[in-house]
């Protein structure tokens, strides 16, 4: 979705203010940031800048979109011809994506316009947010596997097809090895995984039947789903019995996938079976509302099981599906604002700032400091045109496993302020409670 129409209304309430008032073209900048992490993860990971980038170079209103505003009676000709004509014109940094990423850090920093800087607080939050959320709980899901394949079978159950779009892709980011959402497969370069349902098996009078079907026209690429019926008593001998039969052709069975029942004993039988019977090299895949903590209690009982296929869990981030992210001017005018409140925790630092990664915690700090440290924010769109390349998904997926490895143990990594931020914040605080009223 990149209409320009996918905003909040008080975003264009403000804007229609900022115009009366002469100051949509004054310069700001704005951080977009998270306070805290979901729930059932140990680690975030920042995702959703590909998209961002997309939105911004295609940002326009259409005429449609024009008439459609025009209708409701609440702007004048002046702000709307404005929106006629708006393109983004700003600049953007932002911490690569795939970086292991902590609260409060600028995940992405935009300077523009106020008037589109306002307006597109809603598509960066809803991109970046959710996309960052479903690769978090991606990347503990995955996690817990041990480095075993994590396949997502998600779409279904996303949110609408563009929740399953974008959870597929934060979903690889994160780490799973391939995906059933055929487009997006096709959209992102990815792997594609699947078989068949139970309304395959079903459709045909005798289970063999189905699997020899099945493996007629897929022999080199034959998993086949044995617990419609009977796992034991019939999925698994009929398996088999296929399995002999595709190896007097030339060909080997790929393996069994189980979807209900107890699957730490099942696939200790079904090992079993598959081995004596000369097929060790099938693989077991086991699915069905698995998610993290299943999947962790399995691999600790050292079930044999080669594969696992995730759907709900992931693509719903059911352990937590909230994701605090937040946009907040931080400089108007290219002098420094900030927010106070009487919540702990929802105060916001100053002026533009920049994060540095050193090898025990990470340092926020005005951009103009010069601190040891990798600078995680970059310049990836000048003038409203992409300053980098598209990222194949499957290097993002790398960054993502090279960064967690590197952080470690997220609880024992510090995030700091320098004195200058704070001395910053301190002052402006100051400034500012001498303003309010009492």
């Amino acid at each position: 979705m990149a209409d320009a129409l996918f905003t909040d209304f008080y975003e264009l309430t403000m804007m229609a203010g900022y115009h009366a008032a002469g100051r949509l073209e004054e310069q700001a900048t704005f951080d977009l940031f998270f306070r805290r992490k979901p729930g059932g993860v140990d680690k975030v990971v920042c995702a959703g800048l590909e998209p961002v980038l997309d939105y911004l170079e295609s940002l326009e209103f259409t005429p449609d979109e024009i008439a459609f505003l025009r209708g409701l009676a609440r702007f004048d000709d002046g702000f709307l011809d404005w929106l006629a004509d708006l393109r983004f014109t700003g600049e953007v940094w932002a911490i690569p994506e795939g970086t292991i990423v902590f609260g409060d850090e600028p995940l992405v920093r935009v300077t523009a316009p106020l008037g589109q800087g306002q307006l597109i607080e809603t598509a960066l939050i809803n991109r970046v947010a959710y996309s960052s959320l479903i690769a978090s709980h991606a990347l503990e899901i995955t996690g817990a596997a041990r480095g075993k394949p994590v396949l997502e079978f998600g779409a279904r159950r996303a949110h609408g097809p563009d929740g399953a779009m974008t959870a597929t892709r934060a979903s690889m980011i994160g780490g799973c090895t391939a995906t059933s959402n055929v487009e997006a497969a096709r959209r992102y370069g990815l792997p594609l995984s699947g078989t068949q349902a139970h309304s395959w098996i079903m459709s045909w009078e005798l289970e063999l039947d189905a699997f020899r079907a099945y493996a007629e026209t897929f022999p080199d690429d034959c998993v086949l789903l044995i617990d419609t019926y009977d796992t034991l008593g019939s999925g698994l001998p009929n398996a088999i019995q296929v399995a002999k039969e595709l190896d007097s052709r030339g060909y080997r069975l790929g393996g069994v996938r189980l979807d209900s029942g107890d699957l730490e004993a099942l696939s200790r039988t079904v090992r079993a079976e598959l081995d004596g019977a000369g097929f060790a090299d099938a693989k077991v895949i086991v699915s069905g509302d698995l998610d993290g903590p299943a999947i962790r209690a399995l691999e600790a009982e050292r079930a044999p099981i080669d594969a696992y296929g995730v759907g709900t869990a992931l693509v719903t981030a059911q352990a937590d599906p909230a994701f605090s992210g937040v946009y907040k001017l931080a400089t108007m005018g290219g002098q420094p604002v900030m927010k106070l409140s009487s919540t702990p925790g929802k105060a916001t630092d100053p002026g533009r700032k920049q994060v540095w990664r050193t090898a025990t915690g990470d340092v926020i700090g005005l951009d103009t400091e010069d601190h040891v440290g990798e600078p995680l924010l970059r310049p990836v769109l000048a003038d409203g045109e992409r300053l980098t390349t598209r990222e194949p998904v499957t290097a993002t997926a790398r960054r993502c496993q090279e960064s967690a490895a590197a952080i470690g143990d997220a609880g024992r990594w510090s995030v700091t302020r320098t004195p200058a931020l704070r001395s910053l914040g301190s002052e402006l605080a100051a400034h500012l409670r001498r303003g309010i009223p009492g």
